[in-house]
């Protein structure tokens, strides 16, 4: 697999990157075959760097957060009244009443909403896409959230999504290749339960799981990333590092 870091900025985006959106691509069948994991605000136009954005063949949204799920907005444009004409419809996996969610955000009627350009389909535990395997997992978060476990060719890439420490998110991260971990939090600051991780905790899940990378995210703009960087790494051992905008990682099993 290869993961490509379109938007990485937590809660809202950031000088130097959107919110959450992260392009997954593997071969299959003869073709590049490219998901996206979350389309947070500000995500939509800089995907165009890295991909054809009528090149996405399915978009998974761990949570409807406006910064993991509002660039559908735009997107829905994009495939409705592109001069190429109207785009085929593609799979949007999500919580419960995603399309309701996002017909309300762009003041659609709920009926057809956006589901001329988006076939619409809730998580369940498992699913198989070309050549992808999904898991995905609750966790905990104010909303209906999940982690994603996304495998290919024997590779895995876990994904937090947004949420606090549980057993959820250490089943998602169990033996990944690469874990993408947020790190809203920072210790020592009165941070409320069951709503972000720490860079420590970040640390601790994947020290626990045994990964084999860590790769930091969604660090709001008013916090040092450094901060949340020294933290994961007084208690995970292995590769740590930041995600920023615009990097790739090639995730493999070996």
């Amino acid at each position: 697999m290869r993961l490509t870091v379109v938007g990485c900025s937590g809660s809202y985006p950031g000088p130097y990157s959107p919110a959450s959106c992260y392009l997954v691509e593997a071969e299959h069948d003869g073709r590049t075959w490219r998901i996206l994991l979350d389309l947070g605000n500000g995500s939509l136009g800089v995907l165009h760097r890295y991909a054809d954005p009528l090149t996405i063949d399915a978009v998974m949204l761990t949570h409807l957060h406006a910064d993991h799920c509002m660039d559908l907005c735009g997107y829905h444009v994009m495939r409705k009244y592109h001069p190429l004409g109207a785009q085929p419809r593609i799979p949007v996996w999500g919580p419960s009443g995603t399309a309701e969610r996002m017909a309300r955000a762009y003041d659609l009627p709920l009926v057809p909403g956006m589901s001329d350009e988006f076939d619409f389909r809730t998580w369940g535990e498992s699913m198989r896409f070309g050549p992808f395997e999904v898991e995905a997992i609750a966790v905990k978060h104010p909303v209906e959230a999940f982690a994603l476990r996304v495998s290919a060719d024997g590779a895995v890439l876990a994904y937090s999504g947004d949420t606090g420490v549980c057993e959820g998110l250490d089943r998602v991260a169990s033996g990944a290749d690469l874990f993408l971990g947020e790190a809203s939090f920072q210790e020592g600051a009165d941070n409320p339960p069951d709503l972000h991780l720490t860079g420590r905790e970040c640390g601790e899940v994947a020290a626990r799981a045994g990964v084999r990378r860590l790769v930091l995210t969604h660090v709001p703009p008013w916090h040092d990333p450094q901060v949340a960087l020294n933290e994961a790494k007084q208690t995970y051992g292995g590769p740590s590092q930041l995600a920023l905008a615009g990097d790739v990682y090639e995730i493999t099993a070996d």
